[in-house]
């Protein structure tokens, strides 16, 4: 009779609780694309695609570690049948929060600014763009005293860059490099000298707004090179700005 359950419990159907521990790593790793693409498509706002995202990694925190003691009643009562359920599990609980944990700690590494520009003096001004963010983003004004040393602290490369090209053919450059980078230039205005574009996100569909203004040089000779990037929602953008100017500024220093 022993010999008889043992081997029905060797090979019957997985348990309620191994299925539970799949289902629910299954449904966290889910929230996560579907709270994202749903803010993207305008299903619902960004702070409930958040709030999604969240509920996501805290699935997984709770799977990761009933999966573990899985692991460990399924071996130790030799539960045959719920171990793939139960590794399966225990996987994909390690993986969202893998993911989520990168994202954390990026967010960590920077400050919480998301206005990012290489004039921290007199940055370069918005036009049309300003009528395109709509009600409830972050203000356009940058704020020197609160944000210049913090920028250049976290960000020391973010600075004018001055180019021989001439204002003309660097503002045509600006436009080029921006749609090289997958950006929607909204509009260019050659007597101001400025190039105005939208980056947008893959997953949110967060959007970040840029402007390149173009002045000639001092010297009278090449011009001056600056952007700014500022994120229409949320307090940090996880360096996403710094980055966007530092490759702008890159490709750009490519064809000058």
């Amino acid at each position: 009779m022993a010999e008889q359950t043992g081997a029905s419990a060797v090979a019957g159907s997985p348990t309620w609780w191994s299925r539970a521990i799949l289902i629910g790593a299954v449904v966290g790793a889910a929230l996560l694309p579907i709270g994202a693409l749903g803010t993207r498509i305008g299903v619902w706002h960004f702070q409930i695609g958040l709030l999604m995202v969240a509920a996501g990694a805290a699935l997984a925190a709770i799977g990761l570690v009933v999966g573990i003691a899985g692991i460990v009643a399924a071996s130790r009562r030799r539960l045959a049948s719920d171990k793939p359920a139960v590794y399966l599990g225990t996987v994909i609980s390690l993986l969202v929060l893998a993911l989520m944990g990168t994202q954390f700690l990026a967010g960590l590494s920077v400050p919480p600014i998301h206005n990012i520009s290489t004039d921290v003096v007199d940055p370069p001004a918005f036009d049309k763009i300003v009528t395109l963010r709509g009600d409830g983003t972050n203000p356009l004004e940058y704020d020197a005293d609160t944000l210049a040393a913090v920028q250049r602290e976290a960000y020391p490369g973010i600075k004018t860059r001055e180019t021989s090209l001439a204002p003309a053919e660097s503002l045509q450059r600006a436009s080029a490099v921006l749609k090289d980078m997958g950006l929607e230039i909204v509009h260019v205005d050659e007597q101001a000298g400025i190039v105005e574009a939208t980056a947008t996100t893959f997953w949110f569909g967060f959007k970040d707004d840029v402007v390149v203004r173009i002045r000639p040089a001092q010297s009278g000779v090449g011009s001056l090179v600056d952007l700014r990037s500022v994120s229409r929602v949320g307090v940090s953008d996880l360096g996403a700005n710094a980055r966007r100017i530092g490759e702008f500024l890159e490709r750009f220093g490519q064809g000058s």
